[in-house]
């Protein structure tokens, strides 16, 4: 062959033949991955809500810690959110410690949503007076959003999220609100405080999801502003004089903690009552409507049976089963007979509740419940101790001066439903905690060191709440706390009647549980 011959053959058979193939496989491998990325990048499922907040692999709902202005989706909460995001960006790093503020903000309920916002916005006026009228106390509270989703059935995915906070330039010191006292808030809580992470709950009031029952305490570092559900029961009983033989106990059953322990509660006050306690099964979540109506409709039947010396019902159950409960009793044969309902605080759920038939409140119904805080309660009540007007007045100033800058605006406000006020308590004490923890010259506290305050707060070291005092026993129950008792109104409201106590009357001005 000759050379040109051969240099031919070895340039297209050897090199650019073979080459081309080659380089025609690359090209098409390439854009085969360049395709199958693509097709990737369109079809992928986002699953980011917020920075912090994300969608859990099984859910739409939006759960995590929320750092940023991100309301959840939720309107009524935006403007509190904005205001608590102002409040965070003007503190300088290093000199504030991070509090949570756990709540099932992607909650679908009007009533629920209501509530949500009232407390939110009682924390965020707690930490506005923290940060500017504390007489240079620090540290700073920043403020952020733990959301669990709607029925908290992600607490412990914000549980895992929330510790590396406590080790991070966050300084995450304690988490407050809670929400309801739920099975899947008792295991947030649970687990948060075994991971030395205190928790301060405003509106938990059920028994089992407080220290101290039975000598125990399961949630180490756990203090709550409310009263337990046995504490709400001894006040209305002492308010309401409840006997046995004039009283009916209508029940959820299986029930939650909340009601489990309000049941039972109740039934120690009527022990031998000639009646049997009448049990409805609501649907796993209380906030759906169900099938209880038709329950409740028949248990009215029973109501009319009882003799003529009773009543009164204690109703041991969530708002959504008490306003369609209240609805059937408007409706039930006996409407010349005269009734008291009995509640505990989720009665305040029906303040504004369009779907509660306000007509049975005219037909020879009261409904009475246990607020957890009322704005009237220190305004028209004359006790001399466990609270006062001008403690009151704190937030009632406060909130004149939340329509605008600098605090607000921090949106619609309600009082009477009490959670703002709660919600405001609950976030006192928490600052109360983390600064009497600091050591001097230091500008955070250890976090094991805020949950050993709650034992404390009392005396002259009592958080004077705009619920009235706060003063903790060593298990981190408050004693002996004011509840105000209050009736649904036929116009929509709420009117406040008396403050009761568990203890049958005020505690003394010091303050101090008995052993």
């Amino acid at each position: 062959m000759a050379g040109g011959g051969f240099g031919r053959w070895l340039r297209e058979g050897v090199w650019e033949i073979p080459l081309r193939r080659y380089l025609a496989v690359v090209v098409s491998a390439a854009l085969v991955v360049g395709l199958v990325l693509a097709v990737r990048a369109l079809t992928h499922d986002d699953r980011a809500c917020a920075p912090g907040v994300v969608h859990p692999e099984d859910s739409d709902d939006c759960v995590g810690v929320s750092t940023t202005a991100y309301d959840f989706g939720r309107p009524q909460l935006r403007d509190a959110v904005r205001a608590i995001d102002r409040e965070n960006d003007s503190l300088k790093a290093g000199t504030y410690v991070t509090v949570a503020v756990m709540l099932p903000y992607t909650a679908s309920t009007p009533s629920t949503l209501s509530d949500i916002q009232h407390e939110l916005q009682g924390a965020y006026l707690a930490q506005w007076e923290a940060n500017h009228a504390a007489n240079g106390q620090s540290p700073s509270i920043r403020l952020v959003l733990a959301n669990p989703g709607a029925t908290s059935d992600h607490w412990k995915r914000l549980v895992d999220q929330l510790e590396p906070m406590t080790r991070s330039a966050d300084r995450l010191r304690a988490v407050a609100g809670v929400g309801m006292s739920t099975d899947n808030n008792k295991k947030a809580v649970a687990e948060l405080t075994r991971r030395g992470i205190p928790v301060v709950g405003s509106s938990i009031t059920a028994d089992d999801l407080a220290n101290g029952q039975g000598g125990k305490d399961p949630f180490p570092g756990l203090a709550r502003v409310s009263p337990t559900n046995t504490d709400e029961a001894r006040a209305l009983a002492s308010f309401a004089k409840v006997s046995a033989g004039r009283a009916l106990l209508v029940y959820d059953k299986p029930g939650d903690p909340y009601t489990r322990t309000l049941q039972a509660s109740f039934a120690k006050l009527i022990k031998g009552s000639p009646y049997e306690p009448q049990p409805f099964t609501p649907p796993a979540d209380r906030t759906q409507e169900g099938t209880t109506a038709n329950t409740f409709r028949q248990i009215t039947h029973l109501v009319c049976d009882t003799s003529k010396e009773t009543d009164t019902i204690l109703f041991a159950g969530r708002h959504t089963q008490l306003r369609q409960f209240i609805n059937a009793l408007g409706g039930r044969g006996c409407q010349d007979r005269k009734f008291t309902l009995l509640t505990g605080d989720e009665g305040s759920y029906l303040t504004g509740e369009k779907a509660l038939d306000r007509s049975a409140l005219r037909h020879n119904l009261s409904v009475r419940y246990t607020s957890l805080a009322h704005p009237d309660a220190w305004a028209k009540d004359t006790v001399k101790t466990g609270g006062s007007a001008r403690d009151a007045k704190v937030l009632s100033d406060l909130l004149a001066r939340s329509e605008r800058a600098p605090i607000g605006p921090i949106g619609s406000v309600a009082l009477d439903d009490g959670q703002l006020i709660i919600g405001y308590d609950a976030m006192t004490l928490v600052v109360h905690g983390i600064r009497e923890a600091t050591p001097d010259g230091r500008t955070a506290p250890p976090l094991a060191d805020v949950g050993l305050q709650w034992p404390q707060v009392k005396g002259s070291l009592r958080v004077s709440g705009a619920s009235g005092w706060i003063c903790l026993d060593v298990h981190g129950n408050p004693y002996d706390k004011a509840v105000p008792i209050v009736e649904l109104t036929p116009e929509g409201d709420s009117r406040f009647v008396r403050i009761a106590w568990p203890e049958g009357k005020p505690p003394g001005k010091e303050c101090l549980p008995p052993s």
